[in-house]
């Protein structure tokens, strides 16, 4: 079968496509997808480029956000027939995560587990549905289950215009927040202001903290003005501004850090301001249905930036790298 491979940890050009790579075993209890479409994630330039601690069994195919059609069931598998449309849950709880653990969806087929399946609504199409694991679902769990979001809340959202941040952005105008999005170019904060965010803040051009003081207030520890919920995805040396621009009583929420894991943060703040730093740690099955069942009724609905064949996974990637997308890419393979 085709399948974009990497057989060693490293640069772009260590992904290789190629047209014999074996197709996967199936096992008891597991199926096998055609697949339709796979979206790219930060996560899989990590997975390239070699995690230090972390061994990935190589050759792998990456790619964990899939979406496809049931072709072939193990005998002892019930409740999945062919012809079904579904949605992976990517991650399994003995195995961990397709694409990191096993061969995954940058090729023509992969296997899963029939538990990790997920049905796709009538009327959401398979490039939607590829969008919603890692991203949307992990931005659910986030937003709402973690980070308590509520109607009227103040939401800055930092490294906006990427998978996580756009669908962070449109979770909290659904909810009925004020958005204050950063974004590295005022094209891409004019795009945000179209998905519905209220301010705009060019971090690139201006300084993140003193340009949230002049939106939001300066915090005061009498309880007036500042963020009430900020999103920091990014890391890298952010941290000490984020918590400078929450009021007191403010949490600040991460799933990740995709500009650096190392970060500085001044304790007296968190203390002085009663701050609540917060971890969430992927999504659970609730959020991947809930954004399928948004995407179904359209009151929500992924960005999508590009979507391309599997031959150009290495364009692909080197957009994600280069941070010159706004939203999502979805291959095709």
């Amino acid at each position: 079968m085709r399948a974009a491979v990497v057989r060693e940890h490293g640069d772009i050009d260590n992904i290789l496509i190629e047209t014999d790579f074996p197709e996967p075993d199936l096992e008891p209890g597991w199926v096998r997808i055609a697949v339709k479409a796979t979206s790219l994630n930060y996560h899989d330039i990590f997975s390239r480029r070699g995690m230090p601690g972390i061994s990935l069994p190589l050759p792998l195919v990456i790619g964990s956000d899939i979406s496809g059609e049931v072709v072939e069931t193990a005998p002892n598998v019930t409740g999945t027939k062919t012809g079904d449309r579904v949605l992976i849950d990517p991650l399994h709880m003995q195995r961990g995560m397709i694409g990191e653990r096993w061969n995954g969806g940058r090729a023509e087929y992969c296997v899963a587990d029939a538990s990790q399946l997920v049905p796709i609504p009538d009327g959401v199409d398979f490039d939607t549905a590829s969008c919603i694991p890692l991203a949307y679902a992990t931005a659910h769990r986030m937003m709402i289950t973690r980070g308590n979001l509520k109607k009227n809340d103040i939401v800055l959202v930092m490294g906006a215009s990427g998978g996580v941040g756009t669908a962070c952005v449109l979770l909290a105008k659904k909810m009925g927040a004020t958005v204050i999005s950063c974004a590295s170019n005022q094209q891409k904060l004019e795009r945000l202001s179209e998905l519905g965010s209220d301010h705009g803040i060019n971090y690139v051009e201006e300084d993140m903290r003193k340009a949230a003081w002049a939106i939001a207030g300066k915090p005061r520890i009498t309880g007036e003005d500042g963020v009430d919920l900020l999103v920091n995805c990014t890391g890298g040396g952010t941290w000490i501004d984020s918590t400078r621009c929450l009021r007191k009583g403010g949490r600040l929420v991460t799933c990740g850090a995709t500009a650096g894991y190392e970060d500085q943060i001044d304790i007296r703040y968190v203390w002085t301001y009663e701050h609540s730093l917060l971890g969430s740690n992927g999504w659970e099955r609730s959020d991947i249905v809930a954004m399928l069942n948004y995407a179904a009724d359209q009151s929500l609905l992924p960005v999508i930036d590009k979507v391309l064949p599997l031959e150009e996974v290495q364009s692909a990637e080197r957009l994600m790298e280069n941070r010159e997308i706004f939203g999502k890419i979805v291959l095709r393979p």
